[in-house]
């Protein structure tokens, strides 16, 4: 063998070690996919997901959906072949491991994160909804109860619950119009919507448990087109008065806002 001979076996072997190790090595990633969806305005594990006291209720027909995702945990290791099949298929959506969890080093501090996220997120779509209404958190007292589901980006949702069992449309009408209507977006005290992350894994898991409109933070449009479901209608929103108003021209066949 030449010394030419065997300089090209010495760098091919240090070639496929190096590519080797990357394939072999776990990276800062996470791998994503569409989660759980959850009627707001219903039962969860025989429950109601909210329930209202010191004030009437309505009875509502339609559903308002909360979505979800769900993502390898911060202990696995993905790798190299996983992100690249991540990258072509679209129920998978690889993203920063400190993007899904930007806090906390192990699946039970991530939990209490998220727990406490979740019990901050029901707190603000309470006073947002009694705010939109004009009613007072004094008189009415809400309980929000959902097993198994962190974090804030069902806010919206929740206020929109509330105010359509209290009030529906304002005119004797349920919000939803008899829909399946599913949507994501943290809430404020003062009803401003904010932008959640992994939107177009949510709207296919709002497409798989049929919702055929999805209410989407208005600066997350381009992520919701981006692999929206065949039949999806999305509305933009960036407070709950502009939900509720979309979700009443909705109903009436009136302008509603699009992306």
């Amino acid at each position: 063998m030449s010394s030419r001979t065997r300089a090209l076996a010495v760098c091919s072997a240090l070639v496929l070690a190096l590519l080797l190790a990357a394939v072999l090595a776990p990276l800062p990633f996470a791998v994503a996919y569409p989660g759980m969806t959850a009627n707001v305005l219903g039962n969860d594990k025989g429950k109601p997901v909210i329930t209202i006291t010191g004030a009437g209720t309505r009875k509502t027909s339609g559903q308002l959906r909360m979505t979800s995702i769900v993502a390898t945990g911060p202990d696995a290791s993905v790798h190299l072949p996983d992100v690249i099949e991540g990258w072509f298929r679209k129920d998978e959506a690889v993203m920063p491991r400190e993007a899904v969890y930007p806090v906390g080093n192990n699946t039970e501090e991530i939990a209490e994160h998220n727990a406490k996220q979740m019990a901050e997120s029901q707190d603000s779509a309470t006073s947002a909804a009694l705010g939109q209404l004009g009613r007072s958190t004094k008189d009415i007292k809400v309980k929000l109860s959902l097993a198994d589901v962190g974090g804030p980006s069902a806010g919206l949702m929740f206020a929109l619950g509330i105010v359509d069992k209290l009030d529906g449309d304002g005119a004797g009408h349920d919000l939803t119009a008899g829909r399946t209507i599913a949507g994501t977006g943290t809430i404020t005290a003062g009803g401003k919507v904010g932008a959640v992350g992994g939107v177009p894994l949510k709207t296919q898991a709002a497409h798989r448990d049929g919702a055929s409109v999805f209410l989407v933070p208005r600066k997350e449009c381009t992520d919701a087109r981006a692999e929206l479901p065949k039949g999806m209608r999305l509305i933009p929103v960036t407070t709950l008065d502009g939900a509720v108003d979309a979700l009443k021209a909705l109903r009436t066949g009136g302008p509603v806002p699009h992306c």
